[in-house]
């Protein structure tokens, strides 16, 4: 049995008008970016759109199809610009109204004949495809910045979507759908009108899905991160322990030498510049797979994974001179601080970590007796370079 294709416009509209109400609902929260707003203003015109184009032939031609179809194209390219928000992309608005400008009016301007609707199927199932392509690359972009795996069920949404405005795009080409009644169509186009209604609730699912596994990760990363320094805090590190059971790793234990006295004479500004350029040194000489935790104070920690004791002593000495270096060039420094490091080193299952901290702390406490701004190895009863 043929599918009423104008009901099924009705029930797009009342879908993205519902929609559009819980979006704008999610914004005024204020729990979110601007995303939610344009993505709620791109359903309630899609919703206002369709609504007008199941009027056909109930209300003037230039408000049911003219007007209809250009709600819908603005609709469909304000979702594109809420995608891009969401990736931390938003579009300057002059690029905005150019854009919808120059993708809304030829539907009205050079499409306007009635009986043309094969013409502007064509046209609004292109801009629609090109946009869902577009949305597509921007989910993948997100999924690969930010690990943000609900964005892999947008991207494969898109794709799907894609095809189907370019398999519409196809048949609008070649006549098999459009005129001269389109609600008196194929079949075929009466099953793509259905699709739409299931792929705008999962589409807009899978935004809300991003959004809180957005906010999950920036949870554990303020809980597990110093805020300071964006170094691992202590709980963070002891989320990686467990990980490190089994595994040669080497160990750093760090001290800002003077530390203390650089606040007292400079004030805590100056100190907190300091550990921030100390953990921005840091992170440029260990690898992305090591590990940099802030202790406390003006202690840090740094587990080198697979990394034996003579390398762990050259990577401690290189921290420590690029860090001296750095200091140097502070302007209005009376006292320049130093580094003390203890280094300690176990091979595959031998020993737990506590007995590995133990080991380097009891190294930097010789580093600290015998001078400062220096490194020493456990075991070892000589400045290790």
């Amino acid at each position: 049995m043929l599918l009423d294709l104008r009901t099924i416009y009705f029930i797009v509209a009342v879908s993205c008008v519902v929609l559009s109400a819980l979006q704008f609902a999610a914004y005024a929260t204020g729990r979110f970016e601007r995303w939610p707003l344009w993505w709620g203003a791109s359903n309630l015109l899609i919703g206002i759109g369709s609504l007008l184009v199941a009027l056909r032939n109930l209300v003037p031609y230039y408000i049911s199809i003219d007007a209809g179809n250009v709600l819908t194209i603005v609709g469909y390219m304000l979702m594109l610009f809420a995608v891009r928000a969401f990736a931390g992309h938003p579009p300057d608005r002059r690029y905005i109204w150019l854009v919808i400008i120059c993708g809304s009016m030829p539907v009205a301007l050079f499409i306007s004949d009635p009986a043309a609707i094969s013409e502007r199927l064509l046209y609004v199932s292109v801009i629609c495809c090109l946009c869902d392509v577009t949305i597509a690359r921007e989910a993948a972009g997100i999924l690969r910045r930010e690990k943000l795996y609900s964005a892999a069920l947008l991207l494969g949404l898109y794709v799907v979507t894609a095809a189907i405005f370019a398999v519409r795009s196809f048949l609008a080409a070649t006549g098999d759908i459009g005129g001269p009644d389109p609600f008196g169509g194929s079949i075929i186009h009466s099953w793509m009108a259905v699709s739409a209604v299931a792929f705008i609730m999962l589409r807009s699912m899978a935004m809300v899905l991003m959004a809180a596994e957005r906010s999950r990760n920036q949870l554990i990363q303020l809980a597990h991160h110093d805020p300071l320094t964006g170094a691992l805090n202590r709980g963070g590190l002891a989320q990686h322990v467990p990980l490190l059971a089994g595994q040669p790793v080497s160990l750093l234990i760090i001290d800002i030498d003077n530390f203390k006295q650089l606040n007292d004479q400079h004030g805590h500004a100056a100190g907190d510049e300091v550990l921030r350029l100390f953990s921005k040194i840091s992170k440029g000489i260990i690898r992305s797979c090591d590990l940099l935790a802030r202790q406390g104070g003006d202690e840090f920690l740094a587990v080198l994974k697979n990394v034996g004791r003579d390398e762990a002593i050259e990577i401690a000495n290189r921290i420590r001179l690029s860090f001296a270096a750095a200091v140097m060039q502070m302007p209005d420094l009376a006292i320049f601080p130093t580094l003390s490091i203890g280094v300690s080193t176990r091979t595959e299952g031998n020993g737990d970590f506590e007995r590995l901290m133990q080991k380097a702390d009891e190294a930097l406490y010789r580093s600290k007796r015998q001078g400062r701004d220096r490194v020493e190895a456990a075991g070892e009863n000589q400045q290790a370079a």
